[in-house]
């Protein structure tokens, strides 16, 4: 039963274990790949051992043997049984069962999801083991035997090779050493300095985790020098408390079996742990609290993960929204530098005017061209129509090139930033404009030219302007009034900007003859401010079209900070 302060414990453990689960590494950044791995262990660790054991401290000791190819693993479980549960060898099946030997009275503990729960339960002889992987029916079982040759309290885990050439098998074995209450590492006389176990051993001793060890196959003549260098070395790693438990080189029975002289000694100690509850429940404390206190290091590695994650999602976030407003930045100074009073508006402007002598002629009075202008730009003529539809298409051609630009921008940025480029590459539709752009910028000009109309006849509310828009023609002002949007900055303020040879100065003297130089101000700025309104709402459309991407991939904000706070909660209910 677990009391108050291990039902609190329990509860921030299985807080934590929630965070850890939501947590997610989605952009490819470097460093994502160490991250799921941390993510996926630590989440075994909790679900195979903290939270089973958390939950049930009285349940039997999970002991799990294991060590490299050919030490002996199975053929000690099967000594210990008395009877051949686990198959031995150095050739095995490809999909390798684990064998989990408990007393019957035990079984309780373990057909369930208690211990290892992504592993599902088969019962059988060796011929099962065998059938099962070669059809991979094996694949993610435990194997359960039950064997009155092992005390109540006690259990055994033939775990797979730690070395084992099929990847899985070893995963698998370090899935049941995280799993374990007690590691009993078997290793021979000739391979006890390999480096792959001290890999293991290392670990262990960095978790905390209770380690005995079986020394197998070891010479008379030489135990006691084999043994004493061992023992140096676990000292050296922090396991000087370990047990060591050996087996001399000797012939196994016609049984395949250890002789009960060879483990007398290793079978006394695990019936005692079993029968002493105080004995078993310090082995169980003492690895626990070892799992419990490596948490916080792995907390540490994912909540800085997702720190990473937060902070590259954020700069491709960042690289969108600088390119659109560099973009509208560009809009802004190409609508007041004359830009686009170039190539065919200017042509248009100057057929719609004359050239020469009526522009010389300006100096002399605006009201002496009065009556050549009513003519040239009343209503709906050509020349009207013609300038129109020239500074439509410029204003569209420059919106779409600098919309183009930004999006150029971005993706160009991204293949040099973390995570950009398996973006780039899995949305290769963004190299083009959205679908319908086209229409949406012509239409976007349009009805920006619509503005403009319904400003100059909002303007014309006296009769003395009524009379003056008409006599020029509403189309034919509003024109003049989009061509001067383009060729001043800040409004109008009477400065002169060197555009088309005067045409600024021009269309500036209509208008002031038309509506007065602060209404020209006021109608000038409008149009400007509403251009570029509209601008900005089309290219944050797709300027979302790119959030959108980062959006689709990037981790649930403020996850670094939950993962943090669960594992300090951890740490102060233990």
């Amino acid at each position: 039963m677990v009391g108050d302060e291990g039902k609190e414990l329990l509860s921030a453990v299985e807080g934590l274990r929630s965070q850890v689960h939501d947590a997610t590494f989605p952009l490819d950044i470097p460093g994502v790949d160490k991250a799921q791995m941390s993510r996926s262990a630590l989440l075994k660790q909790l679900d195979d051992y903290v939270i089973p054991r958390l939950n049930a401290l009285d349940a039997p000791l999970l002991t799990v043997v294991g060590g490299s190819t050919g030490a002996g693993k199975s053929t000690l479980v099967n000594s210990l049984v008395g009877s051949v549960v686990s198959q031995g060898g150095v050739l095995r099946p490809t999909t390798r069962v684990p064998v989990l030997v408990h007393h019957p009275h035990d079984q309780n503990w373990f057909d369930g999801s208690r211990v290892l729960p992504n592993l599902a339960r088969i019962t059988g002889a060796d011929e099962t083991e065998h059938a099962a992987g070669e059809t991979g029916v094996g694949q993610g079982a435990l194997r359960l035997i039950a064997s009155r040759a092992l005390p109540a309290g006690l259990a055994l885990l033939d775990a797979p090779d730690i070395d084992s050439v099929v990847h899985a098998n070893r995963d698998l074995a370090g899935q049941l050493f995280l799993a374990a209450d007690l590691w009993l590492f078997v290793t021979t006389a000739a391979r006890y300095a390999d480096a792959v176990p001290w890999d293991f051993l290392r670990r262990a001793s960095e978790h905390g985790t209770s380690v005995a060890i079986v020394l197998d196959r070891v010479p008379p003549e030489s135990m006691d020098e084999i043994r004493t260098h061992l023992v140096s070395m676990l000292r050296d790693q922090g396991l000087a408390s370990a047990p060591i438990f050996t087996v001399a080189e000797t012939t196994v029975t016609a049984d395949g079996l250890l002789s009960e002289r060879e483990i007398a000694r290793l079978r006394s100690w695990l019936s005692a742990l079993a029968r002493d509850a105080k004995a078993r429940s310090i082995v169980v404390r003492r690895t626990l609290d070892g799992a419990l206190r490596s948490i916080p290091d792995s907390a540490l590695v994912l909540s800085a993960a997702s720190d990473e994650q937060e902070a590259a999602t954020a700069a491709l976030h960042r690289e969108v929204e600088t390119a659109y407003v560099d973009a509208m930045q560009s809009v802004q100074h190409a609508m007041t530098d004359g830009t686009l009073l170039r190539g065919e508006v200017l042509a248009r402007w100057q057929e719609f005017v004359g050239t020469g002598q009526f522009l010389r002629q300006v100096e002399a009075g605006i009201s002496r061209l009065r009556d050549r202008l009513a003519a040239a730009i009343r209503g709906n003529s050509r020349p009207t129509a013609e300038l129109g539809e020239a500074l439509q298409s410029g204003v569209a051609e420059l919106l779409t090139a600098q919309s183009r630009a930004a999006s150029a921008t971005v993706l160009r940025r991204w293949r040099q930033m973390p995570g950009g480029p398996a973006l780039v590459a899995a949305h290769p539709e963004l190299a083009d404009p959205a679908p319908g752009s086209t229409g949406r910028v012509e239409r976007l000009v349009r009805d920006w030219q619509g503005e403009v109309l319904d400003l100059v006849r909002a303007e014309a509310g006296d009769r003395r302007t009524t009379a003056r828009v008409f006599s020029f023609g509403v189309n034919g002002a509003g024109v003049i009034l989009m061509l001067l949007v383009f060729s001043q900055t800040g409004g109008i303020t009477g400065g002169e900007v060197g555009i088309a040879g005067g045409s600024a100065v021009l269309a500036q003297r209509i208008l002031e003859a038309i509506f007065g130089d602060q209404a020209v101000r006021t109608l000038a700025a409008r149009s400007r401010h509403r251009l570029m309104e509209r601008a900005q709402q089309m290219y944050a459309v797709e300027q979302a079209r790119l959030t959108a991407v980062v959006s689709a991939v990037q981790a649930v904000p403020g996850q670094a900070e939950r993962i943090k706070a669960a594992a300090a909660c951890v740490q102060g209910t233990r």
